[in-house]
């Protein structure tokens, strides 16, 4: 198994309390795209909750956003991914798609355009867990691998992974793991909040926002995050984090794996007040002194 990603290591700041999203809500999950230096961020749109329509940003590695586009009735955005195209070099954007009760029902990828709206009729939706609902993708290119969480009939969360190339070729009845989603937060009660796949482990993010009776400021959140084996589905960690503990309403949304010789996990949190959220984004690395 490769080497997990250490989540005990101290959190640092990498964007800070951002206002340059679309939408004034939150963030709901983002991914890296190195070959560009983008940032995607995908956002439910101010009331599209229901509809699941959602807005994804295209921002620089500053924060700065260099375009949008709406997605409707796509779903709620909990995860994304991003595959670089090994033809042409482009980027392709997996997200949920076919909404039911604002939540994607299968997985799809588009390439981004500027000011473009899609709808479940511009792409190829794909359902590859028969049955399931709730369909949530995750990409890693240093495995060439794609992770989609989905919920059973009897809604019990699971994860499942393929090889990328099969995926893309629509050979979904071979995956590489299938496993049930365990150990995201030590209150099985508190939401989850977004997952990244990275070579041998699934990532995840639970918590929720402050409140002054179930969450309160002074305790500094009860946001979690935790890795699980895939070839296994234990749970090899679980941290508490207290990053952006300052943060006024402090709500974990999304969680990102930069790879390389260096792998990093960021995590994202959303903050401000109702109607003008800003978000931050947190790297855990260890740095010298």
């Amino acid at each position: 198994m490769t080497t997990r990603i250490n989540l005990a290591v101290p959190s640092h700041r990498w964007l800070w309390q951002k206002g340059t999203l679309k939408e004034p809500t939150v963030l709901q999950s983002f991914a890296f795209d190195e070959a560009h230096k983008h940032l995607y961020v995908l956002q439910v749109t101010a009331g599209g909750h229901a509809a699941g329509d959602l807005c994804l940003n295209r921002l620089d590695y500053k924060g700065n956003r260099l375009g949008h586009m709406y997605l409707k009735g796509f779903g709620h955005g909990v995860s994304m991914g991003l595959q670089r195209d090994d033809t042409d070099g482009s980027t392709w954007i997996w997200t949920e798609a076919d909404a039911e009760n604002g939540y994607g029902q299968g997985v799809t990828r588009f390439h981004f355009a500027n000011g473009a709206v899609r709808t479940g009729a511009d792409v190829k939706i794909r359902h590859p867990i028969p049955g399931s609902v709730n369909n949530q993708p995750s990409v890693c290119m240093a495995s060439r691998r794609i992770a989609v969480r989905y919920r059973t009939a009897a809604k019990e969360p699971r994860y499942r992974v393929w090889d990328l190339d099969a995926f893309v070729a629509r050979a979904y009845d071979n995956p590489l793991a299938d496993f049930a989603q365990t150990g995201a937060h030590p209150d099985p009660r508190i939401p989850f909040q977004g997952y990244a796949l990275h070579r041998d482990c699934v990532y995840q993010l639970a918590g929720t926002a402050y409140d002054a009776k179930t969450n309160p400021v002074a305790r500094r959140g009860n946001t979690h995050v935790s890795s699980l084996d895939i070839h296994t589905g234990e749970l090899l960690q679980q941290e508490r984090t207290e990053a952006g503990y300052s943060l006024t309403h402090r709500e974990p949304e999304g969680i990102a794996v930069r790879g390389g010789s260096n792998p990093r996990v960021y995590l994202g949190f959303a903050s401000g007040n109702l109607g003008a959220r800003r978000f931050s984004i947190f790297v855990k690395e260890k740095r010298g002194s």
